[in-house]
């Protein structure tokens, strides 16, 4: 693994607060904030829902695996994957990689009422389809070993002030040896 690491990788289900809590992080560690669907719409010129629409889940999946090799390699601050990168093998294998190596992998865990509600009827979410719900317990519940596989810590958000999940990784990232 080279010098170059993310201070922090935040993996979670979509609406878990990966966003919004690495942003506030990285503001809060005095570095920057990079999430690979932002490198992926950056790459495909469109946002992620059309890239679904347009050439489906699949080529998505391939963009997204590309992008968060390339991100894990380059960005020494705060990254955000997206909800399903956990699935792609290769990634999970980069980020176990990243947890053994003294890197931060952290799942923002979420119960599905939370979820639910922070996702409302969100249009910019199209894999959960048609029954949001549904397809956000199934999402939570397949993807919950993944993550864990992951994980070298697990945060729970649900019914959580985003500073409150800042403190507790600030708090968690004391004392532990991270790449200038």
């Amino acid at each position: 693994m080279s010098d170059s690491r993310p201070l922090v990788v935040l993996v979670g289900p979509p609406s878990s607060g990966k966003t919004t809590v690495g942003t506030a992080l990285a503001a809060a560690l005095g570095t920057t904030f990079r999430d690979t669907d932002h490198d992926i719409e950056a790459e495909a010129g469109c946002s992620v829902a059309d890239v679904f629409v347009t050439h489906g889940e699949p080529h998505f999946r391939e963009l997204e695996e590309r992008a968060v090799a390339r991100a894990l390699a380059e960005h020494t601050g705060v990254l955000a994957l997206g909800g399903g990168a956990v699935m792609s093998g290769e990634t999970r294998r980069l980020l176990v990689e990243q947890g053994a190596n003294d890197g931060v992998v952290v799942w923002l865990d979420v119960d599905l009422h939370s979820a639910a509600k922070r996702v409302g009827l969100s249009r910019d979410r199209p894999i959960l389809g048609v029954n949001p719900r549904a397809m956000l317990r199934h999402m939570l519940e397949t993807r919950a070993p993944l993550y864990g596989e992951v994980a070298t810590l697990t945060l729970h958000t649900g019914n959580r002030e985003p500073e409150d999940v800042v403190a507790e990784v600030l708090a968690a990232l004391a004392g532990r040896p991270v790449a200038p």
